[in-house]
């Protein structure tokens, strides 16, 4: 049996916008977990960690290494709001009368610049609880809440005027600055080209078809079944983003082909789009499609029939064999 796999690449240079994102989550009551962490990343590569077991800032990249031995107060703002965001989740669930139980309050801080029109975008946004929460407004600096809940939080935190200018002014001002020193210290790593890698699978004739792409990385690519050259929503369960443990990433989606008639399957694509721009769209096709289950049709099922016929008309022989023994042995004893 010979399996076909479909793997395409395709790999481009083009004008983009870049992200440094600062991750904090801090957790109350969660075993062997560290109740607060801090990732840095950069165009989705992570390039420094922190959490409030170790205590200190983990480069990891070579070139961020050496910019944290050149400059050590650079990373300090890893670590200075660490007791802020301690009571901000504490501020939280009294609010919500939540005193104990496992909550997470997670913080997604930092910038985007566009490198052709300049333009910078910032956030800083709450979740709790796996959930939006409140964010801040940059051009206000007030708190807008993206739940009921968060009315009362956004009262209090408004106040926090000396907090609200100081992080307007990072997320804003700073940010934009560090990012392009990091892209510029971290040029060979972070500007590598972007790919994607088109799988078709499919578990079992009736089985939905899987489009799997893996190489991109997070934030540049999206991906979906197309009918005609329109998107397809009916009939398409989308999977979750996983990492691939370098950095890339891998998503999958799935199509229900059991009510697609096989002459239309040709007018289907699964389509990989990279920065919204550049995409890979695979046709889909049988003969593309990795799968194990048409091994069993290849399989020479007529010696297995030969055989077990003949085992059967065997044991039929012997048993039949048997019986006219113990018949006869009878006959002789009366």
């Amino acid at each position: 049996m010979k399996l076909l796999l479909l793997l395409f690449f395709c790999h481009f240079s083009f004008s983009e916008k870049h992200t440094l994102s600062v991750l904090f989550t801090v957790s109350s009551e969660v075993q062997a977990f560290p109740e607060v962490i801090a990732v840095v990343q950069v165009d989705g590569v992570q390039v420094l960690y922190w959490d409030s077991n170790i205590k200190k800032v983990e480069p990891r990249q070579d070139w961020m290494k050496k910019l944290i031995e050149d400059d050590p107060q650079h990373s300090e703002s890893l670590t200075q709001d660490e007791q802020i965001i301690r009571d901000q989740l504490t501020e939280v669930m009294q609010h919500l009368r939540q005193t104990e139980g496992v909550h997470v309050l997670q913080i997604r801080s930092g910038c985007e610049w566009d490198d052709e029109t300049a333009a910078v975008n910032s956030v800083r946004q709450y979740g709790y609880d796996g959930v939006d929460f409140i964010k801040l407004d940059m051009k206000t600096q007030k708190w807008v809440a993206l739940k009921p809940e968060a009315d009362i939080i956004k009262q209090d935190w408004d106040k926090g005027t000396e907090n609200n200018m100081r992080w307007t002014n990072h997320d804003t001002n700073i940010c934009p600055q560090w990012l392009k020193k990091y892209l510029d210290l971290g040029n060979s790593s972070l500007h590598t080209p972007d790919f994607c890698s088109v799988f078709l699978l499919q578990k079992s004739p009736l089985a939905p078809v899987t489009c799997h792409v893996t190489g991109f990385h997070s934030g540049r690519a999206v991906m979906f079944w197309r009918e005609d050259g329109g998107d397809v929503h009916e009939e398409v369960e989308p999977g979750e983003i996983l990492p691939n443990g370098d950095g890339t990433y891998q998503m999958s989606v799935d199509l229900h082909v059991s009510s697609i008639a096989p002459e239309n399957w040709k007018r289907y694509e699964c389509v990989c789009q990279l920065r919204g721009v550049y995409e890979t769209a695979v046709k889909l096709d049988k003969t593309l499609i990795k799968t194990n289950w048409n091994v069993l049709s290849e399989f020479p099922i007529g010696p297995v029939i030969g055989c077990v016929v003949g085992f059967l008309l065997l044991a039929v022989i012997v048993a039949g064999l048997i019986r006219w023994r113990m018949n006869r042995k009878t006959v002789y004893f009366m």
